[in-house]
């Protein structure tokens, strides 16, 4: 019972970084409009203040990857989450002095800080469970990733509502009761081996992707499409719910994009719970889960005019999303011995970031000409990964490392 509640103990604070990790971007996307009006700012620099976030931490996820792999994990994510936070309240200083250039810097140092967050904490799972247990932990960290998408917009329009520069400051006493939890609550194993010199290091490395190839990349494009469209769909509606004739903003709509959202967490967590080491059962959910991306986003390229057709396909999709990710995470988390899981998880997480970066721009583009088109392509997108990992991945496809 005791192991029981220490086990939940220390699920719990990892379920802390990725938590923090999207209320440093998220919990700004409803103040971006008062930014701009208060900073003068065009719509592309006020968008900056996310993208740069999300391609700094999308470019130093690599490297700080393979940093975890040579030295303890934890001594990577705690001084990672100190800087996020640091540079958080110098963002916050940055907007109070009306100063865009201090306020874009601090955002990518922020990005980098992030990069050794929940890609590393992912990384960390690996090392401390096995099957069952492993499973269950990247699901409650993909369900706490989806959950901080729920409550950051809301969160960010009601301190909105007291100031538009309130959340910079909001966040970083988040950080840091993630950072105290991870401090005192993750007991990290000791690291048995010494790490591999650089040039065996990178030999081994190719080892693995060499027998691996294959379905590694289709696990990480699998990834990224998945939030590459989850969120360039509620970008896309949230755009749509501003717009007459709904007029629907702040608050409200946070709590509208909460509901496809809502569907990812739990599908997410209950994913987790099932799926342990079971190979053949995760195909299966991964390819139940982009089926129904597949069937439901080519209902909304009929109905994508309607609002509540739409968010009811949305949240589908998102359903579709919570049964992919997790599986995916477990796979490509598992494949790798210790020595070589920060670099093998990194390229992942660095895509998921870039695939994040990546949704909005595009689908306001692509929606700016046409939205039927916009469906139909994310329809062949997802059919496409459907048809590579129904080719790719299945049950013995996994090997760790060259031996």
């Amino acid at each position: 019972m005791a192991q029981s509640k220490s086990k939940w103990v220390q699920f719990s604070a990892f379920a802390t970084v990725p938590l923090v990790l999207v209320l440093g971007n998220s919990m700004l996307v409803p103040v971006l409009p008062d930014m701009a009006k208060h900073m003068k700012l065009s719509e592309l620099q006020s968008s900056l203040v996310i993208t740069l976030f999300s391609v700094s931490a999308g470019l130093f996820i690599p490297f700080i990857g393979y940093l975890s792999d040579r030295m303890r994990r934890k001594a990577v994510i705690v001084p990672a989450l100190a800087l996020y936070g640091a540079a958080g309240i110098m963002a916050g200083m940055a907007a109070v002095w009306d100063s865009y250039p201090l306020l874009i810097a601090m955002r990518s140092v922020q990005g980098l800080a992030a990069a050794g967050t929940s890609p590393i904490a992912m990384a960390l799972v690996g090392d401390m469970y096995k099957d069952g247990e492993e499973s269950e932990a990247l699901g409650l960290i993909e369900a706490s990733n989806g959950a901080g998408k729920v409550i950051s917009p809301i969160i960010g329009s009601l301190l909105g509502l007291w100031s538009w520069y309130a959340p910079f400051f909001a966040f970083p006493f988040f950080c840091a009761g993630s950072l105290i939890a991870v401090i005192f609550l993750i007991k990290e194993p000791k690291q048995k081996e010494k790490p591999l010199p650089f040039k065996k290091y990178i030999v081994e490395i190719k080892a693995i992707y060499a027998k691996n190839l294959a379905w590694l990349l289709t696990a990480y494009a699998a990834g990224a499409l998945g939030l590459f469209i989850l969120f360039g769909v509620l970008f896309y509606l949230s755009d749509m719910l501003e717009k007459p004739p709904y007029s629907i903003d702040g608050v409200a709509k946070g709590g509208l994009l909460a509901i496809p959202l809502l569907g990812l967490v739990l599908t997410a967590y209950t994913t987790g719970r099932l799926i342990k080491n079971k190979k053949k059962l995760m195909r299966k959910l991964m390819l139940i889960g982009l089926s129904v991306i597949v069937l439901s986003l080519s209902a909304a390229a009929i109905w994508h005019s309607n609002l509540i057709a739409l968010i009811s396909f949305v949240t589908i999709s998102s359903i579709g999303t919570g049964l992919l990710l997790p599986c995916l995470n477990t796979m490509i988390t598992g494949c790798a011995e210790r020595a070589f899981r920060g670099t093998i998880t990194s390229f992942y997480s660095s895509l998921r970031f870039l695939g994040v970066a990546a949704g909005p721009p595009l689908f306001s583009f692509i929606a700016g000409k046409s939205v039927t088109m916009l469906f139909i392509i994310l329809v062949i997108l997802s059919a496409a990964s459907l048809w590579l990992v129904f080719r790719f991945i299945h049950p013995g496809a996994q090997t760790t490392n060259s031996g």
